[in-house]
């Protein structure tokens, strides 16, 4: 405990010491947001620094090995560095796929070359990843994908099409389903491959969203090369690290019902509009609604620790993550609806620079999709009835 204590403190007076000012504000738009990579344009040197500052200190992935450029910090010590960014008011440095999703795929399954090629450069955010799973006709029933690699030797050739791609536009990279064996049962016969998106035959295709804004895209291979030493795993068997993959996909998009300095708080949103009496919302209403979901939200965000302390100690059940992920993405919807509650009809303009371009109802709208990323929450309802509550089936 002394040398947690003493970590604490070191922490905190790192933080202060390193931490921009300007990286101590809750961010106003997308562009607030790092997420590194060769076409990453630095909003402000306050942000490039920051980057910069904690990739050198391994904290972008505090506790990823330091031969892979983490931090090699305990669970404890990774929760105490959260606890203190938290209470200074950090952003994130570094916001990353990679980090959130292939990063511990390529940890786990990922041979000694895989992990010193690409994980170094996850955690500095030099390249930035995109996920190549669901298929026009493959959405929940992600195993039907028929995006095909056939061999040719030292390399695989891929052919087919991905949807849903986040940020496929502006990714450098992507890790990709794909079947390698057309004749084996659906969930067998598909592997888990790794390519750069700026290989002949990528092309990508915005999806706009009725946010009139959207981070997806349709991704389409014609004769890609994929070169063998970027199959990751066993041939045929990118079914299990698929599976690996989608638990931290869904604690991921679990995560967004959190707002830990990320935003400013619904109270602060609400005083500005409908103002306050005796220091507390004029609006009675929308205060008990406010406080309501704030106390949701800290106890969800309790649940998220107690989760990662019994996923360190391997007591967590596997089909945990999909109960994150379904109160998260309903905590999230939630969040946004009272946030264009409390901002009232300003919160309903949709562009110019006092709404930053109609951030809060474009943000609203695109909450929606929450509930149906990584997989809908009917398919983790379904999960949690069979797995946790092992309630029979229909």
């Amino acid at each position: 405990m002394a040398d947690l204590e003493t970590f604490r403190k070191e922490t905190r007076a790192w933080l202060e010491a390193n931490c921009p000012a300007e990286m101590r504000q809750p961010p106003e738009s997308e562009e607030d947001t790092c997420w590194g990579g060769r076409k990453w344009v630095f909003k402000s040197e306050a942000q490039r620094v920051w980057l910069e500052r904690m990739a050198a200190k391994g904290w972008t992935v505090p506790e990823w090995p330091r031969q892979y450029g983490g931090g090699g910090l305990s669970h404890e010590e990774a929760k105490i560095l959260r606890e203190e960014m938290r209470a200074l008011g950090c952003r994130s440095p570094l916001d990353s796929f990679g980090i959130w999703m292939l990063g511990p795929a390529l940890l786990k399954y990922g041979n000694e070359q895989q992990k010193r090629e690409h994980l170094p450069k996850i955690a500095r955010g030099e390249i930035r990843w995109c996920q190549g799973y669901s298929e026009p006709g493959s959405g929940s029933d992600l195993a039907s994908l028929q995006t095909r690699a056939e061999d040719r030797g030292d390399y695989f050739v891929v052919n087919g099409s991905k949807i849903w791609t986040s940020y496929a536009d502006k990714a450098d990279w992507i890790f990709c389903l794909v079947r390698t064996d057309p004749k084996a049962p659906k969930h067998e016969g598909i592997s888990f491959v790794l390519f750069d998106m700026e290989s002949p035959g990528v092309s990508t295709s915005p999806i706009t969203l009725i946010s009139g804004k959207s981070p997806f895209c349709q991704t389409f291979f014609e004769d890609v090369q994929v070169l063998k030493a970027n199959l990751v795993g066993q041939l045929n068997k990118g079914w299990e690290i698929a599976k690996f993959l989608l638990t931290h996909e869904r604690e991921m998009i679990g995560g967004m019902g959190m707002t830990g300095g990320r935003h400013r708080s619904l109270g602060e949103v609400a005083a500005d509009t409908v103002g306050t009496e005796d220091g507390r919302l004029a609006d009675p209403v929308l205060r008990a609604q406010i406080a309501s979901f704030e106390v949701d939200s800290w106890a969800f965000a309790l649940t998220l620790d107690r989760v990662g302390d019994l996923f360190k100690t391997g007591q967590a059940h596997p089909a945990v993550s999909s109960m994150l992920k379904y109160y998260g993405a309903e905590l999230n919807k939630r969040r946004l609806e009272l946030m264009v509650a409390a901002g009232g009809s300003e919160a309903l303009e949709w562009e110019g620079p006092r709404s930053r371009d109609g951030f809060t109802v474009r943000s609203w709208l695109r909450s929606k999709a929450n509930s149906i990323e990584g997989g809908t929450s009917e398919i983790q309802l379904n999960i949690i009835a069979k797995r946790i509550l092992n309630l029979p089936g229909a």
